[in-house]
């Protein structure tokens, strides 16, 4: 009970802090609607969660999340798309200029996918993460192959027509970013370089 005490003791937080009074931010995006210039697509894991880890206000990110912040590739068909349909509406109707592809350590959807027999419970799991196509590496870590799966995912992202359309006008820009949770760090993709390098603010 304690923790979900925590958990109320927080919507009370919440409530001070973007509810009430004449600066109320909620107030605004009721009144104007959203209109992030950024979404990203994470992880479901509790412990990476992009609002917190990047201190924004509400209104300030569109996110979508999903077992190891994976996107399938582009499938238009009578099946039911979540996470493309989230693309579609942050992409083509909120209009925004970056996607972040956030990856992150100890993923237990990529430790699912390189060990299938950890998995108890299997209805959906295994199949959702056989989407990542990334070459087996024997010897890569999770973590690694964390990395590895971000660029499948990317890849993915442009067999969306809308979204390679954007890309190649030079109106979307997607980023790789790998968070580690022990360090609370972000490291980023440079093409340029071929590897992940800490992410700078300045």
């Amino acid at each position: 009970m304690e923790h979900f005490t925590k958990i109320l003791e927080g919507y009370q937080s919440f409530r001070n802090k973007y509810v009430h009074g004449d600066s109320s931010i909620m107030q605004y995006l009721s009144d104007y609607g959203q209109k992030p210039q950024t979404m990203v697509v994470s992880c479901c894991d509790s412990r990476v969660d992009p609002a917190l880890i990047l201190q924004c206000d509400p209104g300030d990110l569109f996110v979508v999340r999903n077992v190891a912040n994976i996107i399938p590739p582009y499938e238009k068909d009578e099946a039911h798309h979540g996470t493309s349909a989230a693309l579609e509406f942050g992409v083509c109707f909120l209009k925004v200029d970056h996607l972040i592809l956030l990856g992150h350590s100890q993923c237990g959807g990529i430790q699912a996918l390189l060990d299938e027999s950890r998995v108890g419970q299997n209805d959906f799991i295994s199949s959702w993460v056989s989407l990542i196509k990334a070459p087996r590496c024997n010897e890569c870590t999770t973590d690694e192959y964390a990395k590895l799966a971000l660029h499948q995912s990317y890849k993915n992202c442009l067999t969306f027509p809308w979204i390679k359309e954007k890309v190649l006008r030079k109106e979307l820009e997607i980023h790789l970013w790998f968070f580690d949770i022990k360090t609370g760090e972000i490291f980023t993709y440079f093409d340029a370089k071929k590897e992940y390098l800490p992410l700078s603010v300045e």
